[in-house]
């Protein structure tokens, strides 16, 4: 199941004015990208914010939370909601919300959530999981999904994913 620590993916769209009621998590590590629109988040630990488009927030559900997410928008949220297993069960609960800039095709990719100190002294959300890297060591798996545009190399379009086993480097560019 899943890929690495990957274990769900989701591609979702949320209507306006329409919610993920309350539900509890538990001992997983929850990225959320927001690929058009926003939504606002609501937790048990009295965290509550707005992520917009482009923008990433991450929840650690460690010993268990309860959560909502709710669109308020006059129109239709898109967000991609990524799980991966944390390091240790257990552990400190946080949420957090980042703005991220626009990046020019061409200048690379750029982790938005990561377990890797040097992606978060570079500006990445810190998640406890060992969830993304760029050198694929033997044995390494990646999963990588376009969220905007397209890449060439191994040609892939917005919302498409590639699994990479068995590999020690794929080569893959964003299509300007």
């Amino acid at each position: 199941m899943g890929v690495g620590a990957l274990r769900v993916w989701t591609d979702d769209e949320i209507d306006a004015d329409m919610a993920f009621e309350p539900h509890p998590h538990k001992d997983m590590e929850i990225v959320t990208y927001i690929r058009e629109g926003a939504i606002i988040h609501c937790d048990g630990l009295g965290n509550e914010g707005r992520t917009g488009a482009g923008d990433v927030q991450v929840m650690s559900a460690g010993e268990g939370i309860t959560h909502s997410e709710y669109n308020l928008e006059d129109k239709l949220t898109r967000l991609f909601q990524i799980w991966f297993v944390p390091r240790s069960a257990g552990g400190t609960l946080w949420w957090e919300a980042r703005k991220f800039p626009p990046r020019a095709a061409g200048q690379g990719f750029e982790p938005l959530a990561s377990g890797y100190e040097d992606h978060i002294r570079d500006g990445a959300v810190a998640i406890n999981s060992d969830a993304a890297t760029y050198d694929l060591a033997p044995g390494a798996e990646a999963y990588l999904v376009v969220a905007k545009g397209a890449v060439t190399g191994t040609a892939l379009a917005e919302r498409d994913a590639l699994q990479v086993s068995a590999e020690t480097a794929i080569s893959v560019a964003a299509d300007a």
